[in-house]
């Protein structure tokens, strides 16, 4: 067994595993799903959402609302350091980025800059709780599995094209990092798998995704999937799961044996792009994330998540190396995100699609904890700064972020909020909480607050209270 076929069993596996802690969680009856009567929103500015998603808790002041620069010295004290990176003028007046990040500034006269996203208390600033609050806008722990952002728009919306997943995820893996926890936003929860992810760990592999596994032909297939289905109805899902969710995981199965035999399938394919365009993206899994986003949304996609994956003490969780790590994160998103911005517009699809850049939260300080506290690696850390890996920002910080949105109906090269220039780095104007960018999000949908299913006898809201907010502030004067 080579070791793509042994991940793809292990990622099997895993979704199964999902798949039965969704139905044990989920309410045992189909009757639920009668959604109230909402109102529809009228002059919707979207039909697709791309949600790009830093995950590990990307540093604002070392990004897009950078402070003053402060260059590293052997022996600097580091209750002095603020951003370790100087600041690049952008394509909007007034404002500037963190150098490395000049291609997204350069993309900026077409989308707002949101600075004073404050993430929630959840009492302790952790990865997994802080990244379900933002994807599903409810505080762990429910009683209930609360459905991803996607799910939602894919329940209420359905596919764009009807051979496209409504909901694709692209770049997590599930063999890194806290699986479990990371399956637990990665979920359609009491809605039903059919409006769950479809899951691309890998865009260079994306095609796998959609076609029989190599050296098995359409024929070969066919009697697999019905085997597969045979089983399905044998085991304790087909046994104990509701009516409900028996169709829907029957609807889901249906979904994606429907794509494998579709022409557009080939958008999966990555080979077909020409080299010269797929060389503008190929930074890395992400940057190809990013294209792989560009083909689906030209041939039907509703919701996209293209994540720089979460696996914990990498990538943009940054508890030590932050400077040189943030250095190397930002090559690998500027160009490929700037680029997804130009191409959408060029084919026209910009102006129906959102898309939004942001994290579960940002961090504030040079110190892992307080001065002198043990880290990770059973390194102190000292209060005068001798070894480059702990010049960077590394403490989880939860009152100032900085979200990016683009397209849709958003205001272009506008600014929303500001946080303070001297520490905490916290929104000091204009706060903009996790409810409000949900409902501004279904607002240029079409989707309205009031949206809701009956669940433990009690309405659920798509936003918590049933009245989420839309930030009108930064939707362009026609889309309110």
């Amino acid at each position: 067994m080579d070791k793509y076929e042994q991940t793809r069993r292990q990622f099997l596996q895993k979704m199964q595993q999902a798949s039965l802690a969704a139905m044990a969680a989920s309410v045992p009856t189909a009757t639920f799903l009668s959604s109230c009567t909402a109102k529809p929103v009228v002059n919707t500015t979207a039909d697709t959402v791309i949600l790009l998603w830093m995950a590990g808790g990307m540093c604002h002041t070392e990004t897009f609302d950078p402070k003053t620069y402060t260059p590293f010295e052997k022996g600097m004290e580091s209750k002095k350091v603020i951003s370790t990176f100087p600041t690049v003028p952008t394509a909007v007046d007034g404002l500037n980025f963190s150098k490395g990040l000049e291609r997204i500034g350069q993309v900026m006269d077409r989308g707002t800059t949101i600075r004073s996203y404050r993430a929630a208390d959840l009492g302790h600033i952790l990865h997994t709780r802080h990244q379900y609050h933002w994807h599903t806008c409810y505080e762990p722990p429910q009683s209930v599995q609360a459905p991803h952002l996607g799910a939602w728009i894919a329940k209420e919306l359905g596919p764009v094209n009807p051979v496209i997943p409504p909901f694709i995820d692209i770049g997590q893996r599930f063999t890194v990092g806290e699986g479990e926890e990371l399956k637990a936003f990665h979920s359609a929860g009491f809605l039903g798998s059919a409006f769950g992810p479809f899951f691309i760990p890998d865009p260079s592999r994306g095609l796998d995704s959609v076609r029989p596994p190599k050296g098995m032909d359409l024929k070969r297939f066919e009697s697999r999937n019905k085997l597969y289905k045979d089983l399905v109805k044998r085991s304790p899902f087909g046994e104990y799961g509701s009516t409900y969710q028996q169709e829907s995981l029957s609807r889901s199965m249906e979904q994606a044996y429907q794509l494998l035999k579709s022409p557009e399938a080939v958008a999966f394919d990555l080979q077909q792009e020409p080299q010269e365009s797929y060389d503008k993206y190929n930074t890395g899994r992400f940057g190809l994330g990013c294209l792989l986003a560009r083909r689906l949304v030209e041939k039907g996609a509703r919701f996209i998540s293209v994540t720089t994956e979460y696996e914990p003490f990498l990538g943009w969780d940054t508890h030590e190396n932050g400077h040189s790590r943030l250095a190397g994160m930002k090559k690998q998103i500027d160009q490929p995100i700037a680029q997804l911005i130009l191409d959408l517009e060029e084919r026209g699809l910009l102006d129906r699609t959102v898309v939004v850049l942001a994290s579960e939260f940002s961090r504030d300080m040079l110190m892992e904890g307080r001065p002198g506290q043990t880290v990770r690696d059973q390194v102190q850390v000292p209060d005068l700064v001798e070894d480059p890996k702990h010049y960077g920002m590394h403490r989880h910080f939860t009152d100032g972020c900085s979200i990016l949105m683009w397209g849709g109906g958003i205001k272009k090269g506008h600014i929303h909020g500001e946080t303070a220039d001297e520490r905490p780095f916290k929104a000091i104007t204009e706060p903009v909480v996790i409810d409000q960018v949900h409902q501004t999000i279904y607002h240029t949908l079409g989707i309205a607050p009031e949206t809701n299913y009956e669940i433990e006898q009690r309405p659920f809201y798509t936003t918590p209270d049933g009245e989420g907010k839309v930030l009108k502030e930064i939707l362009a004067s026609s889309t309110i």
